[in-house]
């Protein structure tokens, strides 16, 4: 029998499976389709913001991510020298100058993203299997078995599913998934206008969103009046020529096609991650509109809280309850983004009330104080797990930037009296810091407190390393 069986194969998925390798445990993956085919082409760009960044650099990740950027074509124009920190509806969030040890992000094309996770995953040992369709799922009293296109069946201790908005395993489960019907259409396609300087690319259009140069080679427009019909049927060139004309309020003439996606602003949220044996994570758990690139860092973030979290678990270092921190944690988190990601959408409706409440929202972001808020709200830099916390870092992310590649927690202090306090249970890391801190795995703080205090410390040991230690 697996440990934990991963349903979807895409970021989060392979996210989570190296996470859990990394805690001990052995993931299995099944992807539905063809890996190799999915990782050779996607439409638009994905950003990584800064909190991923940061937790990217934990393992040891961000030189591949780099890498990979710097030979993307148009790319470094995004950036503005490293002080681009993304958008809201439209409006730049821009760093009047680079914070030192500010964390930078990523713009990559999601196939490259794919492609370096696997990589990572894989060398750690993850199994994925491609060509996997899970169909059903079956719990169990002491496992869940996911039930494949065909008849055969794989068990395992726990499922995730990370099956995106559509999960088949989030509707096995019978987790609720409320939320909003989608208010508008967009499109993404490889093309090519007859008369490229008849379009000229805006977010805020009289008909709404167009853009001819943001990915060379790619279009993409954004419609309001309702979501896409016909969401299961091919994109085709028509269909995208009327969207331009629409948008740009001109008629154009494709010279090329090569196929596209819709998208829209359908925002809904599982009830709970955790049904049973059986979790959530990614856009299985959250879907929202696309806009100000949130959902992917929302869907690794989720994995980075998780993986050892269930790790623990499975190895039976940890009680079943850990596993309810999960939603407690990232629920409220992902309750956040979807409401910026609506206050988003309807930031960019054509109509001049709007119009006048996007000049009011230019104004209030050059106010710094409010720059610094929607650029921390953007960027996951204002998470706190443990707000009521009696230390003002417990449940914030780590302030060093540190490294843990094979997944430990790090311990970081000066102090011999804590040294010995730790017993050999994490990591010890030597650094300039005016206070001692235990750093969980993802990066997050479980204890904080003055050089040579340690009250606490043992419960946040067993917290984030297992009941006997084993599990750093």
């Amino acid at each position: 029998m697996n440990d934990v069986i991963i349903v979807g194969g895409g970021p989060v998925g392979l996210l989570l499976a190296g996470e859990l390798r990394l805690a001990g445990a052995d993931p299995l993956v099944l992807e539905a389709g063809d890996g190799a085919v999915r990782r050779s082409r996607s439409f638009g760009l994905r950003g990584i913001n800064g909190r991923t960044s940061q937790s990217l650099r934990l393992r040891g990740l961000t030189e591949a991510f780099s890498k990979a950027q710097k030979e993307a074509s148009g790319v470094s124009r995004l950036l503005k020298g490293n002080r681009a920190r993304g958008h809201f509806a439209g409006l730049p969030l821009v760093e009047n100058e680079v914070q030192s040890g500010a964390a930078g992000g990523f713009v990559l094309e999601q196939h490259v993203l794919e492609r370096i996770l696997a990589d990572w995953a894989t060398g750690l040992g993850v199994r994925v299997r491609t060509d996997c369709e899970v169909v059903d799922l079956v719990q169990e009293d002491s496992a869940v078995r996911a039930v494949l296109a065909g008849g055969r069946s794989e068990r395992a201790a726990y499922l995730v599913g990370c099956d995106g908005g559509r999960s088949v395993v989030r509707k096995r489960a019978g987790i609720a998934f409320p939320g909003t019907d989608a208010t508008m259409t967009g499109r993404v396609a490889a093309a090519e206008l007859a008369d490229p300087g008849a379009v000229r690319s805006t977010m805020h259009g009289p008909g709404g969103m167009v853009h001819t140069s943001l990915v060379p080679g790619e279009i993409s427009t954004m419609e309001f009046g309702g979501g896409p019909g016909g969401r299961d049927t091919p994109l085709t060139a028509e269909e995208m020529r009327a969207s331009i004309s629409r948008v740009a309020g001109v008629d154009v003439e494709l010279v090329r096609f090569g196929g596209g996606i819709r998208f829209s602003d359908n925002t809904r949220q599982a009830a709970t991650y955790r049904q049973g044996r059986v979790l959530l994570a990614g856009d299985a758990a959250h879907v929202h509109s696309p806009i100000g690139g949130q959902g992917l860092n929302l869907g690794l973030q989720d994995a980075m809280n998780l993986g050892w979290k269930l790790g623990l678990v499975v190895r039976g270092l940890a009680p079943e309850s850990l596993l309810d921190t999960y939603t407690a944690e990232r629920h409220p988190v992902g309750e956040r983004v979807l409401r910026n990601t609506r206050a988003q959408v309807a930031l960019l409706c054509p109509c001049p009330q709007v119009a006048a409440l996007r000049e009011v929202m230019e104004e209030t972001l050059a106010i710094p104080a409010a720059k610094r808020h929607f650029i921390a709200m953007g960027n996951g830099a204002d998470i706190d797990y443990a707000p009521d916390a009696a230390h003002p870092l417990i449940g914030r992310f780590a302030p060093l930037p540190l490294v843990s590649e094979d997944g430990r927690a790090l311990l970081v202090a000066r102090d011999g009296e804590v040294h010995v306090a730790a017993n050999g249970q994490v990591r010890l890391v030597e650094a300039n810091s005016d206070q001692a801190f235990l750093m969980r795995p993802d990066g997050y703080v479980a204890w904080a407190a003055p050089h040579g205090e340690t009250t606490g410390l043992t419960e946040a040991l067993a917290l984030v390393a297992g009941t006997d230690g084993a599990g750093v």
